[in-house]
């Protein structure tokens, strides 16, 4: 679950847009914070946890991941590309800036032991689940009855 900043004004704001949208026809550009959120999978791989970011067009060394009171964050920036004084953009999407996601972790995960990898535009996160929470087998003992 992501958090998500406490915005008293945001169904206003959501409302406004939908009346721009109603009145203009088309869809408005929009560079509020919750749209720039880092997309995520979270997956269940074994005891591992493993959280895919898509975070295309951003170079791992612009990336930060850490982990404090139980919260993966993840941070990115993407550089503006140098722009063009030929002409005006009528639409421009791909954002430029800095954007982040957090991720509440479960008491479970061994941080000390977190990798991560980076590859074709995909953070992936590993988390290993903590070797004292683990499920353990217990064997059952068989007696014999002595009736």
């Amino acid at each position: 679950m992501a958090l998500v900043r406490f915005d008293p004004y945001r169904e206003m704001r959501h409302m406004e847009r939908l009346m721009d949208r109603l009145w203009s026809g088309a869809a408005p550009v929009t560079s509020e914070p919750e749209s720039w959120a880092i997309p995520v999978d979270v997956v269940r791989s074994g005891d591992d946890i493993e959280v895919h970011a898509a975070i295309p067009g951003v170079k791992p060394s612009d990336i930060a991941v850490s982990i404090e009171d139980g919260t993966l964050t993840i941070r990115a920036e993407s550089a503006a590309e140098s722009e063009r004084a030929e002409g005006d953009y009528l639409l421009r999407e791909r954002r430029t800036g800095t954007f982040y996601r957090a991720l509440r972790l479960p008491d479970s995960v061994d941080t000390a032991r977190t990798g991560s990898s980076y590859a074709n535009g995909v953070l992936t996160i590993t988390l290993p689940k903590a070797e004292e929470k683990k499920a353990r087998r217990i064997s059952v003992e068989v007696k014999e009855d002595a009736a």
